[in-house]
């Protein structure tokens, strides 16, 4: 149940000005173009709109080529900013991703790792501490996506986010996780201690709609409840700081 949302430190959904973590029809599992999709996100109020591809180890996505082609997509809509990145994937327990050529890394405007059923072994404890604390030193990588949906069963949140604070990469709560109908039954208590662990640490957060559709995208709705109920800082938000959230991407 949603608590009154009468303290100014809670979040509202007017203020939310970037959604930065979308797919569309180029991940074989999506189900809209990205002119749909930018479209959608002015529609719809965001300053900033990223779309994230799924890396190559995904059946079905696109071919790494795609990503080198990206500088020919507009950056700017009207007062809307364009960031074209991707969505790549954790292999291992040492966090190696799906793309490694310094080629490939000059071409994204943001870089979101994280750990896929279809690409990754859910291992031990320790093992899938490893694998995101990994992917969360990689220099290249801005954002873990989803680091407490239930594709690692076990690992040390605390130990994650401490990495987290320690190299200024954003942990997602992530709102198609949250979504009943997807039956992640451990990402709302993950997701819980990780906001929690954030709180204690100081550490911002990123909120995303993980949009394969335009109707999902900017939605936050699943996030928001979560948000509430654990009366996290608006603070420690980075969807309500533009110029913040783009100093965080350039490290």
């Amino acid at each position: 149940m949603i608590k009154d949302n009468t303290n100014e430190s809670l979040l509202s959904v007017g203020d939310f000005l970037l959604d930065v973590h979308t797919h569309t029809i180029v991940s074989g599992h999506a189900f809209c173009t990205l002119n749909e999709m930018v479209v959608e996100a002015q529609r719809k109020g965001l300053k900033v709109y990223g779309i994230t591809e799924h890396g190559p180890m995904i059946p079905g996505t696109c071919d790494p080529l795609y990503f080198r082609n990206m500088y020919i997509v507009p950056r700017q809509y009207g007062d809307m900013q364009l960031l074209m990145g991707a969505e790549l994937n954790i292999l291992d327990y040492e966090g190696n991703l799906d793309i490694t050529d310094d080629v490939y890394w000059r071409c994204f405007d943001h870089v979101i790792a994280g750990l896929h059923q279809l690409c990754y072994d859910d291992g031990n404890r320790s093992q899938n501490t490893s694998a995101l604390i990994g992917a969360i030193e990689n220099p290249h990588v801005n954002i873990i996506s989803h680091p407490c949906d239930g594709t690692a069963s076990d690992f040390d949140i605390e130990a994650v986010v401490l990495a987290a604070k320690r190299t200024g990469t954003l942990l997602e709560l992530n709102n198609s996780s949250l979504n009943p109908y997807r039956g992640k039954k451990l990402a709302r208590p993950y997701f819980s201690k990780m906001l929690e662990l954030c709180r204690k640490y100081d550490n911002p957060i990123i909120v995303s709609s993980d949009a394969h559709h335009t109707s999902q995208l900017a939605d936050f709705s699943f996030a928001l409840e979560l948000l509430h109920e654990t009366c996290f800082p608006k603070e420690l938000i980075v969807n309500t700081d533009v110029e913040k959230f783009l100093q965080i991407i350039k490290h």
